[in-house]
């Protein structure tokens, strides 16, 4: 029997890509933090170790990249601070490489 988990698009985010939507989604499923026992550990295309949590929406599952920074932000988190985020941006988890560079 297949899990409905199987059918969701995956998206890895690092720590620098991180939207409110997804910190939120964060501290609501760790809010104690997470451990290692939540920390699941893959190989990039890179051949490169990556370690994240999950986080899953109804049609995508996130894997966020650990770090220290994650960490504190999750602590420091305060759902007022996003209160006018458009949590419906299509554009909130892009690659690096298609970001506006209007500078």
């Amino acid at each position: 029997m297949k899990n409905r988990n199987d059918n969701l698009k995956r998206v890895i985010v690092d720590f620098k890509k991180l939207t409110p939507e997804i910190l939120a989604l964060l501290v609501e499923k760790y809010p104690d933090g997470y451990d290692d026992d939540h920390v699941i550990s893959f190989r990039n295309q890179h051949n490169e170790i990556i370690e994240a949590v999950e986080v899953t929406t109804e049609d995508t599952k996130y894997l966020v990249k650990v770090s220290s920074k994650l960490a504190v932000t999750m602590e420091n988190y305060d759902e007022d601070d996003y209160d006018d985020f458009d949590s419906d941006d299509p554009e909130a988890v892009q690659p690096p490489d298609t970001e506006d560079t209007d500078d």
